[in-house]
């Protein structure tokens, strides 16, 4: 089986002082019922894999560049041996362009030498999530920014040195001489890799390797954006966007379990938003976080800490209760109506979508009140899904409201599936509602075809060079498009600098952005079938869908530890499973 060398490279890197996974199994804490795990983030250097592009003068300009691929210790030294010498004029200025393999977050190590001059000298440093992007500058046409993260600067190097600059999301970095008739010997530039050092638990394996590196894709984009909080992207967003994390704390339950990154972030924004205010100003947003309240109680089981939630959880609910209108419409009319970009100037579709979603969170609610002995709020509800039943709008044509109305029951599933999902294959799709237009597909049985769009959607994005996923996505875009590793030929499209709308235009586009994995979480639930039924995964329901799949198998953490499920399409079409799973979870097998 043939696996990409940046994936390679991450296993390296998480297994370097790493003990095996299996004797690394999560604390667990009784009366939280939670794998305790508190992960501060580390830094790995690392040095380029290749480098794409020197300036044109290269020959009389820069000298022995190829060390740089070497790896280093980032000590400058006496020694002064096998440098790359850089050298300009009144008139030019050498310039490289590295390849770091694989989407990082982090900064850029420079280790320099001993030369004539003796004195700091002037480089510029540039990062981009594209080629073409290392190659831009902070300009209007494509737009590109230095947004949330400075990734154009200009900074001095020491003689005889290191510099350490950079925090941003990048995978290129351009760096250039700017001082006129100066020579510069460096010894290495590295690139610092900032990351919570964690184990993948949950794996994720099948007869379709492109499946297989879709699912690592969306485990190692989420990854990526477990910094101190939980960031939307690692370049720009790196804010708590409490709809965005849905995706995430899904990918994060199914591939490294419980992780103290959720509940800090769902704190934060909790603690920031007194109510009646919304999260982030958007209406969905707070019910988001109810729904991710929810899917997070049921994998932790943690009733200590969901206690802690009652208060705000009571008065969001009550909130959310009183805004229904006498035609049992929602009427959530005090905050941005949002639910995704793409979907954004379809108002009769958002008004569709938020129907939906206030049932699906007054459902949620309604659980957790249970839960928190609060019958009262349990009571007011149930009454207002009631009433919000008897109102069906039409999804306009949307993709987004035509599956959360399909997850909220109050269009059948096969019919939204057919009438609308279906058409067009991955025709406006989106990476943030496409998980919840996969789980839709789920809902109405047609586990085929969420197969074939995540294949044919998300894929699309790795055939152009990503290795993480992106802030949004249009098949549209391919026609002649570059890819992202490469520089844009004369005749093509720049699949980054071109494309995007809203706030993610040109350059602006975050490539690693945590709300696109939904096919990680997606792929662990439905094709291997693993469900949380009872909170805490006391009890698991494992039904595979392998669709035109031989075999798939994987791992699923728990409190309790790891399940391992390996399931294996039989010569009479049959699907063989073999399941193990620790003694406290009861597996039910449908």
């Amino acid at each position: 089986m043939k696996i990409c060398s940046w994936f390679l490279l991450l296993n390296s890197l998480l297994l370097c002082g790493i003990p095996a996974l299996a004797q690394l199994p999560p604390v667990f804490d009784s009366t939280r019922m939670a794998a305790v795990q508190t992960t501060p983030t580390v830094r790995r250097y690392l040095s380029p894999e290749k480098i794409i592009w020197q300036t044109s003068n290269a020959g009389s300009s820069i000298t022995n560049a190829a060390r740089f691929l070497l790896q280093g210790n980032g000590q400058a030294d006496l020694a002064n041996q096998n440098m790359c010498v850089l050298k300009s004029t009144a008139t030019e200025h050498p310039g490289l362009l590295f390849d770091f393999g694989k989407e990082l977050h982090g900064g850029l190590q420079l280790v320099t030498g001993m030369y004539k001059s003796g004195k700091p000298v002037k480089l510029r440093v540039r990062f981009g999530e594209s080629v073409s992007e290392a190659m831009s500058d902070i300009e209007p046409g494509k737009n590109a920014t230095n947004d949330h993260a400075i990734r154009d600067m200009i900074v001095e190097v020491p003689w005889l040195g290191k510099l350490e600059v950079g925090n941003t999301g990048f995978r290129f970095v351009r760096i250039d001489l700017l001082d006129d008739n100066v020579e510069l010997q460096l010894k290495e530039v590295r690139a610092i890799f900032v990351y919570r050092d964690l184990p993948y638990i949950g794996s994720f394996n099948c007869s379709d390797e492109l499946l297989n590196r879709i699912w690592l894709t969306g485990a190692y984009t989420v990854h990526l954006n477990m910094q101190d909080y939980l960031w939307d992207g690692i370049k720009r967003d790196r804010l708590v966007w409490i709809g965005d994390m849905h995706p995430e704390t899904s990918a994060i339950s199914a591939v490294f379990g419980y992780n103290d990154v959720v509940p800090k972030s769902l704190d934060l924004s909790r603690d920031i938003t007194p109510l009646p205010q919304y999260m982030n100003g958007m209406v969905s947003y707070s019910m988001w976080w109810v729904l991710i309240q929810r899917d997070w109680y049921q994998h932790t089981g943690n009733l200590a800490y969901l206690k802690e939630q009652a208060v705000y959880l009571k008065g969001l609910l009550d909130h959310l209760s009183g805004k229904i209108d006498t035609a049992n419409s929602e009427d959530l009319q005090d905050g941005i109506r949002f639910l995704d970009w793409p979907s954004s100037e379809n108002k009769a579709g958002i008004h569709a979508g938020l129907q939906a979603m206030m049932i699906m969170t007054l459902d949620a609610g309604a659980a957790l009140s249970k839960v928190l002995n609060d019958a009262a709020t349990v009571k007011k509800c149930e009454a207002a899904i009631a009433r919000l039943k008897k109102n069906v709008p039409d999804a306009s044509g949307s993709k987004q409201a035509a599956a959360l109305l399909a997850l909220s029951g109050l269009v059948p599933a096969e019919k939204i599936n057919r009438e609308i999902l279906s058409v067009g294959g991955v025709k406006d799709y989106s990476t943030f509602y496409g998980y919840y237009m996969l789980q839709a597909k789920a809902k109405a049985g047609d586990y085929q075809g969420g197969l074939n769009d995540i294949r044919n959607y998300w894929g699309a994005m790795l055939k152009l060079g990503a290795t993480t996923f992106w802030e949004d996505f249009n098949m549209e875009w391919l026609p002649n498009a570059s890819r992202i590793d490469t520089l844009v030929q004369a005749g093509q499209k720049d699949i980054h600098g071109d494309y995007g709308a809203y706030c993610y235009k040109g350059f602006r586009h975050s490539l690693c952005h945590g709300w696109a994995s939904g096919p990680t979480p997606w792929l662990t639930e439905h094709v291997l079938g693993i469900s949380v039924v009872a909170p805490g995964c006391k009890v698991i329901r494992i039904v595979p869908h392998l669709g035109d799949l031989q075999f798939a198998e994987g791992t699923f953490p728990t409190p309790y530890g790891v399940i391992k499920v390996k399931h294996t399409r039989a010569a009479n079409g049959k699907i063989q499973s073999v399941i193990n799973a620790p003694a406290q979870v009861k597996v039910i097998r449908e």
